[in-house]
């Protein structure tokens, strides 16, 4: 299965199924047929292989492959993370995967593979259980947006899950607003 994400910064109209569509200026998302006159991101989840040809003629994209489905269904929740200056998410993971594209600020992204610094624009997938920290700019608060593609008995519940313990009762230096989660499938 194929996840991506698209950029336009001109609009854009989809039909029905299985993606999400965040309207950048309105701070709004929307699963399947949508339409944002202004700048808008959209995920979509394809058997498709040549989905980064993409049919509506997108800006930029980011494609994966994704093996992840879970038996009972799937949720896509849509979020935006804030974090204030210095903030930090310690080393975590999450039940699935999602790709995040950043809003504003400069996020450093430390994982098994290296360390890679995001700043506004920037793009990133994270697989399910894959174990990262992310320490946002000492000088300016930052935010992504992300769609993640979980198993139907995260719905309403946080997806953060602290591999430490300890860091569990530390302050929260992130914070969440969701703007959807609907099951969804290809």
């Amino acid at each position: 299965m194929i996840f991506a994400l698209f950029e336009y910064p001109n609009g854009v109209e989809t039909e029905d199924g299985p993606r999400v569509v965040y309207d950048l200026e309105r701070e709004s998302a929307h699963v399947g047929a949508a339409q944002v006159t202004g700048r808008a991101l959209v995920w979509e989840l394809s058997a498709e292989t040549n989905l980064v040809t993409d049919r509506y003629k997108a800006d930029s994209a980011l494609a994966v492959g994704v093996d992840f489905e879970a038996e009972s269904g799937l949720l896509v929740r849509c979020d935006r993370i804030d974090f204030a200056p210095g903030g930090v998410a310690y080393r975590h993971d999450h039940p699935g995967p999602g790709i995040r594209r950043m809003l504003s600020g400069e996020l450093t992204i430390e994982s098994e593979e290296g360390t890679h610094t995001y700043g506004a624009g920037g793009a990133w997938f994270e697989g399910a259980r894959f174990p990262v920290i992310a320490t946002s700019s000492k000088s300016e608060p930052t935010a992504f947006v992300r769609v993640l593609l979980l198993p139907p008995e995260w719905a309403g519940r946080r997806t953060i899950r602290y591999l430490d313990p300890a860091d569990e009762e530390k302050p929260k230096l992130q914070c969440a607003t969701v703007f959807l989660e609907e099951p969804i499938g290809p």
